[in-house]
């Protein structure tokens, strides 16, 4: 229970921060970006490509942190990454608007988010290896669910509070200081996920064999020179799921606005209602994968993703009613992919590269298609044609239910090296 908290609090910590920025965009993007005179969606197209950049981080940090947790230890990594989030989530409250600095609010806003970007991709790496190590065994399942288990928790309270200032604030008040609120609240949630790491045990056997001098220290890239195969299947793994997961607990509340008018208050309830049920779900799919296995609950994923989204989105309408079940449909399937990503990520690599071999492919292919979804989404609606978008996620979620069925072997049962 403990290392559970030491983990998951931290990753409250940086995933409500992360989310703030998603919730909020379309509150400050004319704040932060100059408005053109003949697109609206010129501000939120650019706080889209912001979003996007902050990928761009997250490879290096599962890289680089992933690297540190292996010749360190798993909890000074994580120390590092909620001191990082913290600082990035402290430069976004502060970041000035166009208005009052010209190019200098961009500027801060991207060097916030690049910090962001950094400390999320190290997060995964440290702390999913962290979780699945601390499981007893026939638990590995389990634990690895509390990842997304904490990360909605982060999700949930961001659109809970975004929710609450949007529906208490006029849209004027909103738009000038409110979505500043949650940035300050995210950089107090992160020194106390500091606080409460310092408590957690080191679960690396191999760091403690390092600090003894009875092994060499992995170098960064001995993950793809000893495991190619590995770091390649988690990319197919990985393609599908990341691209669901941004798109329907993210942007699907934001993609209603525009293509349907949807109310932006009662979008954001929508998805603090679905984020909720999407929490409860995950250990339940974590403690199913341990009975039955990872595969074919990847391949039921898989298969949904393939095949619903472009019905799904077919039906959205400005009813409330729509969009909670299109929203809650989709996470049943999703939760067949985050509750267990955890767990087969780590059970692919050995302890002495197993941060880094977990986090730099995970992240690069989030960075690549997960954070290019609500770009790529708001592009499809500029581009007169918002259809296309659920034929693309369904397009990549073939993909990777191919390689579910044909390239991935059942771990649940092996044991964790």
């Amino acid at each position: 229970m403990r290392q559970l908290m030491a983990a998951s609090i931290g990753n409250v910590a940086e995933w409500f921060d992360w989310y703030t920025y998603t919730f909020l965009a379309i509150f400050f993007s004319g704040q932060i970006f100059p408005k053109s005179a003949t697109n609206s969606l010129v501000p939120l197209l650019a706080t889209y490509v912001v979003f996007a950049v902050g990928f761009i981080m997250r490879p290096l940090g599962g890289l680089l942190v992933g690297s540190f947790a292996d010749r360190f230890g798993r909890k000074s990594a994580m120390t590092f990454t909620i001191v990082l989030m913290g600082v990035g989530s402290l430069l976004l409250a502060v970041t000035p608007t166009y208005a009052a600095a010209g190019i200098f609010g961009p500027i801060v806003l991207v060097i916030a988010r690049l910090i962001q970007g950094l400390s999320v991709g190290g997060e995964f790496a440290a702390a999913t290896t962290f979780l699945v190590e601390s499981a007893p065994p026939g638990r590995r399942g389990l634990f690895s669910s509390f990842q997304y288990v904490s990360t909605t928790i982060g999700q949930l309270l961001a659109s809970g509070l975004a929710a609450v200032l949007a529906a208490t604030l006029a849209d004027a008040s909103m738009n000038s200081y409110g979505w500043r609120i949650p940035f300050l609240v995210g950089a107090v949630i992160s020194l106390v996920g500091l606080w409460i790491r310092k408590g957690a045990d080191e679960t690396s056997q191999v760091a403690e064999e390092i600090q003894k001098g009875e092994t060499a220290r992995p170098r960064v890239w001995d993950f793809f020179r000893h495991y190619p195969k590995q770091a390649l299947l988690i990319v197919g793994i990985t393609i599908a799921g990341t691209v669901a997961y941004y798109t329907w607990t993210s942007f699907l509340p934001t993609y209603a606005q525009i293509t349907v008018k949807f109310d932006k208050a009662e979008a954001l309830g929508v998805g603090t209602i679905s984020l909720l049920f999407f929490m409860i779900l995950q250990p339940l799919v974590g403690m199913l994968s341990d009975k039955i296995g990872r595969k074919p609950i990847l391949i039921t994923f898989g298969i949904g993703f393939t095949l619903l989204p472009v019905p799904l989105l077919g039906l959205l309408s400005n009813s409330f009613a729509s969009l909670l079940i299109i929203q809650c449909i989709g996470m049943v399937f999703l939760s067949g992919f985050t509750a267990i990503s955890a767990a087969v990520n780590s059970e692919s690599f050995p302890t002495r590269v197993r941060a880094s071999g977990a986090g730099f492919p995970y992240s690069l292919t989030v960075a690549l298609f997960g954070g290019t979804a609500p770009l790529i989404g708001t592009a499809f609606i500029d581009a007169k044609n918002p259809g296309a978008f659920p034929w693309y996620m369904s397009a990549l979620a073939l993909v990777s239910t191919l390689v579910y069925i044909f390239a991935l072997k059942e771990t649940k049962d092996q044991p964790l090296n």
